[in-house]
């Protein structure tokens, strides 16, 4: 309403240090000639820029100028949304006309520079990610050619999904971020699990064709269960009420099902047309070997299923606790000129944060006056600009210009600004919101307080509901695809738990740490992690059944199970890890920064829970796992109608029943 009725959504505020009015006034009337911007206010909206500023009423010196009088400031409204690129671009061309006397800040302002820093540095972050994956693959790998045969299947799949974004109009500069970087390090599983996979079958098989047939369809399991759990994952980032979860989900879930029809379809292309060269180019695997740890892991096993245990309750107990940041201007680098704007605001004018007012303008100016009175007189109170406090209730109308009229008048409601000294997401803050809703709903309750202040309030009550509810739908939808996938109920019990527990640990180590973390970083990590993670899980679980299958015995079924799979869980999470660390490494935006952290520290936990917790349980829990779940142990032979069943010779009957 505040965008629709009055175009205000998008206000900057633009501060003018130590020049005369007069030079105040041109950078004024420079502003108002941008293409994008609908008017400017400032004093000399109300009364001539020639006065004096000693002369001027103090209700204009209290909004308009710092304590100190060295300082003064204007509002900016535009003619379309804060986030409209028409917007955006009219405050590039503004910060064009500033020099180290002008700064400007404000919401709009602050978008404006997280976009020129997605536009100037993602293709460096993705460049960085690629780069770091590839000497990952390199290192683990056992031939130099086979990275660029991977990496540029995946950049296949990565240009169909960016491309395909189209089809939603736009997507959050998050997402722009972190799409291509997630994609490469969550579908590369894939990749490494099906390569491995074909290794393994081209001693089986002489034609290569064949193997690689064999390999795809051998690898269906983990791979369809793999994927499925991903996409499911993401999907339920789609639940969430903040729309930039939606966006996130939407666009990785269908990247997820892109890189899978590219693995399946475009990459054992690549790896046939190629071979000669990837045989030519080998080289010895810096993959270390595990088989000491594996035994040391089985020793131990049933003291290290106890470990587990007692680990999730006080994991999930400390990640609750994590210290949630809600304020975007803590997600980037303090010497942008928008947060050096806002810590001037702050500093001289006591508006960490402003809050607007919309209410009906019928409502008596007595009332307004008292209305104003009571909210001044909260705490942390800096100022209110309002039409009263311009003009007084005494003057009507039609005699005020329609300038002041624009900015406080549109449709049958009157707007309120009111500015706090209390920045934004802080409990203060917060509690000054609700006594101004109290307040004014007194006087009209059909009004509405909105501001920076009031959204991050209500981001936090409805982040902590997406938290619970794609939490929920992520467990529960994977659970089902988990033991659809195994027939069984008890598999998807160990699996999600398993994964769980990396996650909890992973968010408990930022309490321990005492880190300070976004808001949506838990619930984008509890999909995450646990959708791209728990391939790892479905891997080694398919591999233990498939060697008991295959008449193994428990005990070298496992440790078989763990040798085959642990190569390409830690091929997996080392690209994960060094794709995501790399943005850490270079990423100047916090909130990104923060969840590549997340991210990769997730991949090595996942990797070592389940390496180390997982396999143990899975051991030890393997009778009750074959009562629950259906053809654990062996492959029930498919019963095939007896099409010659009218035939006298039974001999023949039987060999074709």
């Amino acid at each position: 309403m505040l965008d629709e009725k009055f175009k205000n959504a998008g206000m900057s505020i633009v501060i003018v240090e130590d020049m005369p009015a007069k030079y105040a006034a041109e950078i004024k009337a420079e502003i108002e000639k941008i293409d994008g911007v609908a008017m400017v206010m400032w004093t000399d909206t109300i009364a001539d820029a020639t006065i004096p500023v000693e002369i001027l009423p103090d209700v204009m010196t209290d909004i308009f100028y710092s304590q100190d009088g060295t300082k003064t400031m204007m509002l900016v409204q535009y003619e379309e949304a804060g986030s409209a690129d028409k917007t955006l671009d009219a405050i590039s061309q503004i910060k064009k006309l500033m020099n180290d006397k002008v700064l400007i800040s404000g919401l709009t302002a602050i978008t404006e520079d997280i976009r020129d820093i997605c536009i100037k540095q993602a293709p460096l972050y993705v460049a960085f990610a690629v780069v770091l994956a590839f000497i990952a693959m390199l290192l683990m790998t056992d031939s130099w050619f086979l990275p660029p045969v991977v990496l540029s299947a995946l950049g296949l799949a990565i240009i169909y999904n960016m491309g395909t974004n189209i089809v939603i109009g736009e997507i959050s500069f998050v997402t722009q971020t972190l799409a291509a970087i997630l994609q490469l390090g969550v579908t590369m599983d894939y990749s490494i699990f099906l390569v491995d996979r074909y290794h393994e079958e081209k001693l089986i098989y002489d034609d290569r064709r064949e193997a690689m047939a064999n390999a795809i369809v051998k690898s269906t399991t983990a791979l369809a269960g793999s994927s499925l759990t991903t996409i499911f994952g993401f999907v339920a980032l789609m639940f969430m009420q903040f729309s930039m979860g939606f966006d996130i989900g939407f666009v990785m879930a269908k990247g997820i099902v892109l890189g899978l029809l590219t693995v399946v379809t475009i990459l054992p292309a690549f790896v046939l047309l190629t071979e000669k060269y990837i045989d030519k180019f080998k080289h010895r695997s810096l993959m270390p070997n595990f088989g000491k740890l594996n035994e040391w892991v089985f020793k131990h096993k049933k003291v290290l299923a106890i470990i587990f245990v007692i680990l999730l309750i006080p994991s999930y107990i400390i990640q609750s606790k994590a210290n949630l940041y809600y304020s975007m201007d803590k997600a980037l680098p303090q010497d942008l000129v928008s947060v050096r704007g806002l810590n001037q605001l702050k500093e001289d004018f006591g508006m960490a944060s402003s809050q607007f007012i919309i209410f009906d303008d019928s409502l008596p100016a007595g009332e307004v006056m008292q209305m104003e009175d009571e909210i001044q007189d909260l705490d942390g109170i800096s100022s209110i600009i309002s039409y009263s406090s311009f003009l007084g209730p005494a003057i009507p109308s039609n005699i005020v210009p329609d300038e002041i009229l624009k900015i406080c008048k549109a449709e049958g409601l009157q707007l309120m600004m009111v500015n706090s000294e209390y920045s934004t997401a802080t409990d203060e803050l917060n509690n000054q919101v609700v006594q101004i809703e109290q307040i004014v709903k007194s006087y009209d309750k059909d009004a509405f307080v909105t501001g920076e202040g009031a959204i991050s309030k209500d981001m936090v009550v409805t982040t902590s509901r997406d938290f619970k509810i794609t939490g929920a739908v992520s467990i529960i939808a994977i659970f089902i695809l988990i033991a659809i996938c195994f027939k069984s109920i008890s598999i998807p019990i160990i699996l999600v738990l398993s994964i769980e527990l990396a996650i909890w640990l992973n968010l408990s180590l930022s309490v321990l740490f005492k880190s300070q973390i976004s808001f949506i970083d838990p619930t984008v990590i509890n999909c995450v992690q646990l959708g791209a993670t728990v391939d790892y899980a479905i891997l080694l679980t398919t591999r233990f059944r498939e060697n008991l299958q295959n008449g193994m015995l428990k005990k070298d079924a496992i440790l078989s199970a763990v040798a085959a799979a642990e190569k390409s869980i830690l091929q997996s999470a080392s690209v994960f890890f060094m794709a995501t660390f790399g943005v850490y490494l270079v990423c100047d935006i916090t909130l990104i920064k923060g969840i590549c952290a997340l991210l990769a520290r997730g991949s090595l936990i996942s990797a070592i829970v389940i390496v180390v917790f997982t396999a143990p349980i899975l051991y030890l829990s393997e009778t009750f796992i074959n009562k629950t779940s259906l053809d654990w142990r062996s492959v029930r032979p498919k019963k095939k109608k007896n099409r010659n069943a009218h035939e006298k010779n039974p001999e023949e009957a039987e060999t074709n029943a």
